[in-house]
């Protein structure tokens, strides 16, 4: 298809790896063009994650310049030959093609490769706060074997993606506690998950809470050194324990998720979920919205750690929230 739009945009670059208060910059670049099979969204949202650290230091494959920002929501502005499920104008949410481009989702525009369409009754906002959160919790549960009857701990509720397991994991028929801090609590507990505090206790607390047998442990936050309990939790078995966090160093035999050799990303699911979610039954929380130019803003709140829900830039907006 021709395309009419504007030849450059602005978009957050690094042009070498290291730290992300270093190396990024707003830059002007050109707008890129969709391959085939690919479509080209005007940028409405881009969740920030801790994955975008991971590709401003170079520790995932990609070109230089890169960009980041992995989740994003907008409309369709131009189409890659052989796409025919979308057409200009459609508001879609998806992942973006950062291994392909020198920019990802913090862009005027981004080229997708994984996409979806926003269901009616969904805001571009919750859009964009879905695909990393639900492909990773998705994809973790999976290799947990979590299913009906089971007993599970999510240490790091109140991660997002901990947030989004726990809502999974409920649906699966689980019974779901949740190591969690103050932020989350009630929205936790309002979905029939037990909440017991983070830290020194935790096997302890786990016992007295789950009265017999936790089947699995899922690690979405950050816990240097408790890699040993969680083990105690499910009854010294390694495998019945997944971090996607923490690194198992001490050949102990815990998975960390995003590592293995035949990783499947479950892309699949995010319309099921996105569907849910214009229903109202499942939801990632927003914390802020901020401007493209209030990027450095932005990033300091997400690395703090204290972000307390998704963060938001909104290339297309002058004013944050």
């Amino acid at each position: 298809m021709p395309d009419t739009q504007e030849t450059n945009m602005r978009a957050l670059h690094f042009d070498s790896h290291g730290e992300w208060s270093e190396v990024l910059h707003l830059v002007d670049a050109p707008v890129p063009a969709p391959g085939a099979n690919q479509i080209r969204i005007k940028v409405h949202a881009c969740a920030l994650n801790p994955m975008d650290w991971v590709l401003c230091l170079g520790w995932m494959p990609g070109p230089l310049p890169g960009g980041i920002g992995l989740d994003v929501s907008g409309t369709v502005e131009a189409i890659g030959e052989g796409v025919t499920n979308v057409k200009v104008g459609d508001n879609v949410f998806g992942v973006p093609d950062y291994l392909g481009f020198p920019n990802a989702g913090v862009a005027e525009s981004a080229v997708l490769s994984i996409w979806e369409p926003v269901p009616a009754g969904l805001d571009m906002l919750a859009a964009a706060t879905l695909p990393m959160a639900v492909e990773t919790a998705t994809r973790s549960l999976d290799l947990l074997g979590v299913s009906t009857g089971q007993t599970v701990l999510i240490n790091g509720g109140g991660t997002m993606v901990g947030f989004a397991a726990v809502q999974i994991a409920l649906a699966r028929g689980a019974r779901v506690i949740a190591a969690a801090g103050k932020t989350f609590e009630n929205e936790l507990r309002g979905f029939g998950t037990e909440v017991t505090p983070y830290g020194e206790g935790l096997v302890e607390r786990m016992r007295e809470i789950a009265g017999g047998k936790v089947d699995r442990v899922l690690q979405t936050a950050l816990a240097p050194g408790q890699l040993h309990d969680f083990i105690k939790i499910v009854d010294g078995e390694p495998k019945h324990v997944i971090s996607i966090t923490d690194f198992d160093d001490e050949g102990l035999g815990i998975k960390t998720t995003g590592r293995e050799e035949d990783l499947v990303p479950r892309y699949d699911v995010l319309s099921s979920y996105a569907q849910l979610a214009a229903e109202g039954r499942f939801v990632i929380p927003v914390a802020r919205t901020f401007s493209l130019d209030q990027w450095r803003e932005a990033l300091e709140l997400c690395h703090s750690g204290h972000a307390h829900g998704k963060l938001l830039i909104l290339p297309g907006q002058g004013d944050a929230s």
